[in-house]
């Protein structure tokens, strides 16, 4: 080759090198696809119609593509399930029964589960926990006195809350007591982590609202009693339960409110073994919903009362009897009340009818004695085209109903209250 030609030559390869090059300058490095690249490698084609944007190609990690434009994502709002039951005395011969097993977690064996699925399982203790007054065994008496045992049978069946503005919360039946088994009490709950609420060293601390959070929400529940038993209610120096009175009402539902979401208000109140709540109470009722509560649940009157709603808000007057040794039919049933919130909302309601032994022991109703959930379901479905919305063992949307039949409860649940004995101690064990 001669030099005229390498000259031409390198002049070319040059000239090719340059060209070669420009093609390239724009080019990415070429990669391994990384785990996170090749979940952004499936391929979807989206079709506009003719009118709007031409057809795109975009690589997304999705099979359908909604929307060119990402929409922001929602978080779905929790559900909150709330658990209440009716009143817990293990006291006379359920106590009796406990002293002989040594243990008292037998009463709740049956329910367990049901309690500790709810998010949140409130009850209602009316009784003392407390060794120093002597337990009066298995006799009729109206000294309801159990043994500190219960409390650690109640943390262990999934109780959180336990509302104690009851009469018999200062039963001792020894007159060198004075306050003992009602701080003996107190003193049990919370060693075992259950809160008291409606009872206190004054009465301030008993008006107290006690406040959980749960998923977000501040649910702040307050509890008043309306039964004076044994000098019960707390005052300025004073140990005992918060009175239930229109001021005190007012106070409670307004200290509730201002660190609060939900308010839920539980009053002892009620006429024992009655079925219709009085016009005492339906009065309280309205006053304590236009003080802003968001939920009332009631109990004391040993027998399921009625349901009401007052301007959206459920009033559940009373659960019946929990745990207890009545003999009576009527008395050995209840119900336990799951309530659903979603956020603050209220979105429904659940009735699961229970019955319990002499020695306490708690089993859901069956058939035997379903009489109870049949004539709940009469209540609740007296409005005939609400009917389809109510079933017992499904949950009853927060529908605007006219509950006022309440007033006249007594025509739908006193079908399944059986004639009691002259005395409950001809039933001795």
């Amino acid at each position: 080759m001669t030099p005229g030609m390498k000259l031409h030559l390198r002049a070319f390869l040059i000239l090719f090198s340059l060209i070669l090059g420009a093609c390239h300058t724009s080019a990415s490095p070429v990669l391994s696809p990384t785990p996170r690249m090749m979940q952004h490698t499936t391929r979807t084609v989206v079709k506009l119609s003719p009118t709007s944007t031409p057809s795109v190609e975009i690589n997304t990690p999705t099979s359908t593509l909604i929307n060119t434009i990402p929409a922001p994502t929602s978080t779905p709002i929790p559900i909150t399930t709330l658990l209440f039951t009716g009143v817990i005395v293990p006291a006379r011969c359920v106590q009796a029964v406990i002293d002989k097993y040594g243990e008292a977690d037998y009463l709740y064996e049956e329910v367990r589960h049901i309690i500790q699925s709810a998010d949140l399982a409130i009850g209602t203790f009316n009784a003392t926990m407390s060794d120093f007054p002597p337990h009066t065994g298995c006799i009729p008496t109206y000294i309801l006195v159990s043994s500190p045992t219960n409390a650690d049978a109640i943390a262990g069946a999934g109780f959180d809350l336990m509302s104690v503005a009851t009469n018999h919360i200062k039963d001792c039946g020894l007159a060198n007591c004075g306050d003992r088994a009602f701080f003996d009490t107190l003193h049990h709950l919370k060693r075992v982590g259950v809160l008291p609420v409606g009872a206190g060293i004054n009465h301030a601390e008993a008006m107290k609202p006690v406040v959980v959070s749960i998923n977000g929400i501040r649910f702040g529940f307050v509890s008043l009693g309306q039964i004076q038993q044994g000098g019960v209610y707390a005052e300025a120096d004073k140990p005992g339960i918060a009175m239930l009175s229109e001021e005190n009402i007012t106070a409670a539902i307004a200290a509730a409110r201002k660190i609060s979401d939900v308010v839920i208000f539980m009053p002892h109140w009620g006429p024992e073994d009655v079925a219709q709540p009085n016009w005492i109470q339906r009065n309280l009722a309205h006053k304590i919903v236009e003080a802003g509560a968001d939920l009332v649940v009631g109990n004391h009157t040993h027998v399921v009362q009625g349901i009401q709603e007052i301007d959206g808000v459920m009033v559940f007057y009373g659960l019946g009897n929990f745990v207890f040794d009545q003999w009576q039919r009527d008395h050995q049933q209840g119900v336990i009340l799951l309530v659903k919130f979603q956020g603050s909302q209220f979105i429904g309601y659940k009735l699961i009818p229970t019955h319990v032994d002499k020695d306490g022991r708690v089993h859901i109703a069956d058939s035997e004695h379903l009489s109870l959930a049949s004539k709940i379901k009469e209540l609740l479905a007296v409005y005939k085209e609400h009917e389809a919305e109510i079933s017992i063992g499904a949950y009853v949307p927060g529908a605007n109903v006219d509950y006022d039949v309440a007033v006249q409860a007594r025509e739908g649940i006193s079908a399944f209250l059986e004639k009691r004995k002259p005395s409950w101690a001809k039933d001795k064990p």
